[in-house]
């Protein structure tokens, strides 16, 4: 096992890693910015390095300055956590290069992955079923045209390097499609540093369903079951669960050896998500996968009982896999809603600031992942996810009433959060059936701030 594992993240993943590492007997190193100097794994962890300032090109992205820590320290591994680094195909390189285990998979693994029309490629020839496209990298707006008019309109244009619904455009008309074709493109050269775009078909009105895999070095690939991810605003989850109410006993077995092929083609290692969407029709197809930890796992660590983060660790270190799988099933019902520093009414405008008051729910079943204190300030250089309320009940009704109860406690002075509008949606007789597609923020957005307005006066 590892002696010291440098941290390169901030925030609540941060924190989740270094418990995970402390309950392991592993030093850590947490690396910061300025503007995160009080930051409560700062304040945790073994050791703390200063990086950089607030901007995140200037610390948390920094590899050079990263890497000279780990080296300084002494560090042997490297957790990236998500977002940041986590899927940056070069700094797995350079981690590898210095003698440092990159907690994830290879650098070859996130390249092959993160294009995401290299990873169709891949997917169609692993007979894992992928929506209907082109084959590849469309130069121009006139083979995105031909492949659009081959397959149908709605299609989405869609950067290869993307992700986080960033270089992605819908377009439903032809007359539309070179305009929003180079949308896309300027979006993702500035995003991602790459125009490369594919075209996909639009399902209409899917389930976002993804799995969860983990696999070692031995060989051994084991998916944990599935996460329904479909309430989104703009690409972005809100609420998380899992199992999914759409998913049959055979359709959930048909959809986890998909996701184990899709791992077994890439000689994938450690932990990754295979993403769906699952039609009306139940039909399945592979959209993308993530390369590391997702945001959402505590749901997933809920149902199967597992730490999905510690078994991260167990695997970088050459350890084969804790279980297989015959030994995990769902039990119960899990629910997350993600709270973030932002006012819904005024088109989710970021609200960082001070924290004046702090109250976490707790109980039966319920789980906070959070670095936020009383006095903290939250600053304005980084996502605004402030908490993750995450709920574990016997049933999914159970499990709705149990998340309303934390959303009613959960208490957070000093600025806005989405709470509120969490705990509106949870009263939708959409929700509550279980009915949800990606499409019924958009759909019912309006109605959800009146109702919050309302129950707020």
């Amino acid at each position: 096992m590892f002696k010291r594992v440098l941290i390169a993240n901030r925030g609540e993943i941060a924190l989740r890693v270094l418990r995970a590492c402390r309950e392991l007997d592993i030093e850590t190193v947490a690396v910061y910015s300025t503007a995160d100097r009080e930051a409560l794994p700062v304040q945790l962890a073994t050791r703390s390095v200063c990086i950089g300032p607030p901007r995140a090109a200037d610390s948390y992205l920094n590899q050079d300055a990263i890497l000279t820590a780990a080296r300084a320290a002494g560090c042997d591994a490297v957790h990236p956590g998500y977002g940041l680094l986590s899927e940056n195909a070069r700094f797995a390189d350079a981690c590898a290069e210095n003698g440092i285990t990159f907690i994830g998979p290879s650098g070859d693994v996130i390249r092959a992955m993160g294009n995401k029309a290299a990873a169709r490629a891949l997917m169609r020839k692993a007979g894992v079923p992928v929506v209907p496209g082109s084959d590849g990298p469309v130069p121009d707006e006139k083979a995105a045209g031909a492949v659009a008019e081959a397959i149908g309109y709605p299609v989405l244009v869609k950067a290869s390097a993307g992700g986080g619904g960033r270089g992605m455009r819908r377009v439903d008309h032809p007359a539309d499609l070179e305009r929003l074709f180079h949308e896309a493109r300027a979006e993702s050269v500035a995003c991602f540093g790459s125009g490369e775009l594919y075209l996909e078909k639009l399902i209409l009105d899917p389930r976002h369903i993804e799995f969860q895999i983990m696999a070692d070095r031995q060989g051994h690939v084991v998916h944990l079951g599935e996460r329904d991810c479909s309430l989104q605003r703009r690409n972005q989850k809100l609420v998380e669960e899992s199992p999914s109410r759409a998913l049959t006993p055979e359709l959930r077995k048909a959809m986890g050896e998909a996701a184990v092929a899709a791992a077994r083609a890439a000689g994938y290692e450690n932990a990754g998500t295979i993403e769906f969407v699952l039609d009306p029709a139940g039909r399945f197809y592979f959209i993308e996968m993530n390369t590391r930890i997702q945001v959402e796992h505590p749901v997933t660590e809920l149902v199967t009982g597992t730490d999905l983060v510690r078994e991260q660790l167990r695997v970088a270190a050459g350890l084969p896999l804790s279980w297989g799988q015959e030994d995990i099933a769902l039990r119960g019902h899990a629910i997350e809603c993600r709270i973030n520093a932002e006012d819904p009414a005024q088109g989710f405008r970021p609200c960082p600031g001070r924290v004046e008051f702090l109250h976490f729910p707790g109980g039966c079943g319920v789980r906070v992942d959070s670095a936020l204190y009383t006095g903290y300030e939250l600053p304005p250089y980084y996502d605004s996810l402030c908490a993750k309320l995450v709920v574990h009940a016997p049933t999914r009704l159970e499990a709705i009433r149990r998340m309303r109860r934390v959303l009613e406690e959960f208490v957070l002075g000093g600025f806005p959060t989405n709470a509120m509008l969490a705990h509106q949606i949870l009263y939708h007789p959409d929700f509550v059936r279980g009915s949800v597609t990606t499409a019924f923020l958009e759909e019912h957005l309006e109605e959800l701030l009146a109702w919050t307005k309302e129950a707020e006066t």
